[in-house]
């Protein structure tokens, strides 16, 4: 099995082994999550959509007032430098995800500080989330709620996660293993701790809207594929009433793209795991990647079909 540990890290203008790279105790990341992050990852060894992940990246990094120093481009061609510095482990890992954050810095208040930059590559999590292909993920929907946008604009990817934990270990009380839902303070459908919910109803893929979502690319990579494949999508408000009778539901992710869901709060969805539609996004994704998502997961993980 590849170990991360010997993969090539970017730190502070380093190349480091990623088991090598130390942050301070004292970095604000770590004491006050001060720290913005993406997640974008590779099919057959080549990034997909990394334009779109940086440029949410600065935008979180414009909202959040933090300068890392580098330039969009000299970003991307960092993260692009990863891949190719750990591509000797590229059949082993099967793809990588590559994960750059940045943090305010070390010390004390927001002024003056220098911004600790890193890009972490790592393979692809495929045993984390290929039983979903045959099996459906469950989803939980919990009483933690979203933050309010009034307190914490979605959109901006950050580490300010508490509230994700307690909705996973609410979650686990009511299902083991099961996926977050979250709501907002009104009761509307948001998302997960990671991934944007979808349903389907007569032919139609629904979402929430953006109000208190992050806005998943993977979520924007499904409206694409949607929209070539002529299936109606509409962002709306959505309650539990609409996931519960929902034809089908799936979340959308970085490293699975699109996960099957099979129960929620204990309730089956559908008829068949993945349903038509969702069995009919993942088709054209894989199309899209030149890269079979399904059939990759199940073999990197074990799995037989």
């Amino acid at each position: 099995m590849v170990d991360q540990n010997t993969f090539s890290a970017y730190f502070n203008g380093e190349w480091l082994p990623l088991g090598d790279i130390r942050i301070s105790p004292e970095d604000r990341g770590f004491v006050v999550a001060d720290v913005v992050f993406d997640i974008a990852r590779t099919f057959a060894g080549k990034p997909f959509v990394l334009d779109r992940h940086i440029d949410r990246l600065y935008r979180s990094l414009k909202y959040m007032r933090i300068d890392p120093g580098l330039t969009p481009d000299e970003m991307t061609a960092l993260c692009e430098e990863g891949v190719e510095r750990n591509r000797a482990y590229l059949d082993e890992a099967g793809d990588f995800a590559i994960n750059p954050f940045i943090t305010r810095g070390v010390g004390h208040g927001i002024d003056g500080l220098t911004p600790t930059v890193c890009i972490m590559i790592k393979p692809v999590a495929f045993p984390s989330f290929a039983q979903f292909y045959v099996d459906g993920a469950h989803g939980v929907i919990t009483k933690t709620r979203s933050y309010s946008s009034d307190t914490m604009d979605p959109k901006v990817k950050h580490h300010s996660r508490a509230n994700f934990v307690l909705a996973e270990l609410e979650a686990a009380d009511v299902d083991p293993g099961a996926s977050p839902i979250l709501l907002d303070q009104y009761g509307n459908l948001t998302e997960g701790i990671g991934y944007n919910v979808f349903l389907i109803k007569d032919g139609v893929i629904k979402t929430p809207t953006d109000r208190s979502i992050l806005q998943g690319i993977s979520r924007s990579v499904i409206f694409d594929i949607a929209e070539q494949l002529d299936i109606p999508v509409q962002e709306d408000d959505l309650q539990p009433y609409d996931i519960y009778t929902a034809d089908e539901v799936f979340f959308s992710r970085t490293s699975p793209r699109i996960v099957p869901v099979s129960m929620v709060d204990k309730r089956p969805v559908g008829e068949s795991t993945p349903g038509p539609i969702t069995r009919q996004l993942l088709a054209a994704h894989s199309e899209l990647v030149d890269v079979d998502i399904v059939g990759q997961a199940l073999h990197y993980a074990g799995i037989e079909r």
